[in-house]
């Protein structure tokens, strides 16, 4: 009898957005004519920037035509795509990336699972709580963890994150091998400043432990002082691997595009003892299980980094900046304390009243008919928090910052 992986009946995050879908549901059957905002899930709302749209345009045009088309391309990515990345998001800003060590892919959150294939049994796996799920959940399915006990894996170390440390993850007491690591971050919104990574790129060389760095929303830091890249801390090259993505910068999520860097002299360790670098085995998986993101987008994603795709993309990013600028002044002008929405696009809020976050859903549905996320889902540190996506219209915004500072300001008086 064939057997099932057993580990996936671990995995308890399932329940966060099936339960949020079961509650908006009820509530608008029962209140059809309430008009919801959804401000929970962090997907983006406005149209793919023009340059990206010509260039799939002319791409599709190029595979109609038998002396312009393409059939399987390169799975690493296009020569054009790659040299684009590295010029732009790298060499520009003095960081030693080549186009050899830069992986294109459908997207982020693929590599971000897909790179434990790479990796034995045994890490010792270090995630931050509260925490973008597909870290926790990749590991729980890979047998990286123990069972669920006390709403937490055995196994897993916790950095956590809250008010006292700033949601800013501390050194693990004991040497880990396996460090996640992201910023800005989802879903706090808060930043790694410089000190912080280069504490972090010093722990990993000492203890020859390995970063994964999730730089997804990188585009939204608005203070040069802050690292986009791990790379640009020193060392760096020889213990993390960087994983961007076009989703949240260029609207890319139904496009899907991102990419994963592995730079050539980061190397791991065979169980024989043997150092072995870790680039030509993600080169093997990356060739072996996946044949490369379509030529279409990948003409789409070369796009962002002409003149016009800057502009256009900067426009964006300006948007949804603005939509968080709208809540962090209402928010707190009705007695909430936030956090993020400086580099990131999501406001971290402290439920009012010793609310639980899932109880601070049901009044934020029910008193200003606004979805939102529960910080509970994000970890046992999510607890007492909420997260607001500022991934709307400027109108939606605006009315939600305004629906919410009038139900608790009148509720207050």
């Amino acid at each position: 009898m064939f057997r099932i992986n057993d580990n996936y009946r671990k995995l308890q995050a399932g329940y966060l957005f099936p339960e949020i879908a079961r509650r908006v549901r009820e509530f608008q059957q029962a209140n059809p004519d309430a008009p919801v905002i959804r401000m929970g899930i962090g997907d983006v709302t406005e149209p793919l920037p023009e340059a990206c749209r010509q260039a799939l345009h002319e791409a599709v045009d190029e595979l109609g035509d038998r002396k312009t088309f393409h059939g399987y391309g390169p799975e690493q990515g296009y020569a054009f795509l790659r040299d684009a990345i590295t010029e732009h998001d790298y060499s520009r800003h003095g960081i030693d990336i080549r186009a050899s060590e830069i992986f294109v892919s459908d997207g982020s959150k693929c590599d971000c699972g897909n790179l434990l294939d790479i990796l034995g049994p045994g890490n010792r796996v270090a995630i931050s709580d509260p925490v973008y799920p597909v870290y926790l959940d990749t590991n729980v399915m890979a047998g990286n963890t123990g069972s669920w006990k006390d709403g937490r894996f055995e196994g897993i170390v916790y950095l956590e994150l809250n008010e006292e440390n700033g949601f800013q993850p501390a050194l693990p007491e004991t040497p880990v091998d396996l460090i996640y690591l992201c910023s800005p971050n989802n879903p706090t919104g808060t930043v790694l400043d410089r000190k912080s990574l280069e504490s972090w790129v010093q722990y990993a060389l000492k203890h020859d432990s390995l970063i994964l760095f999730d730089a997804a929303y990188e585009a939204y830091i608005s203070d040069d002082s802050v690292p986009r890249s791990i790379y640009e801390i020193e060392g760096a090259r020889k213990c993390a691997i960087e994983f961007r993505s076009f989703s949240k910068t260029a609207g890319f999520t139904g496009l899907r595009c991102g990419w994963t860097v592995v730079p050539e002299e980061l190397c791991g360790t065979s169980q024989s003892g043997e150092r072995i670098p870790l680039s030509g085995l993600w080169h093997r998986r990356h060739t072996t299980r996946f044949n490369g993101a379509s030529f279409p987008i990948q003409r789409a994603a070369a796009a962002i980094y002409t003149d016009d795709g800057q502009k256009q993309i900067r426009s964006l990013v300006n948007h949804y900046m603005n939509n968080a600028k709208v809540l962090l002044t209402e928010l707190p002008a009705a007695g909430f304390t936030v956090y993020g929405g400086e580099h990131a696009p999501y406001i971290w809020l402290k439920t009012p009243d010793s609310m639980t976050s899932w109880q601070f859903f049901d009044a934020l549905l029910d008193r200003c008919h606004i979805v939102g996320t529960p910080g509970s889902g994000f970890g046992k540190c999510g607890e007492g928090f909420f997260r607001i996506s500022a991934f709307n219209s400027s109108e939606n915004a605006i009315q939600a910052a305004q629906r919410i500072r009038n139900a608790w300001s009148t509720a207050s008086t």
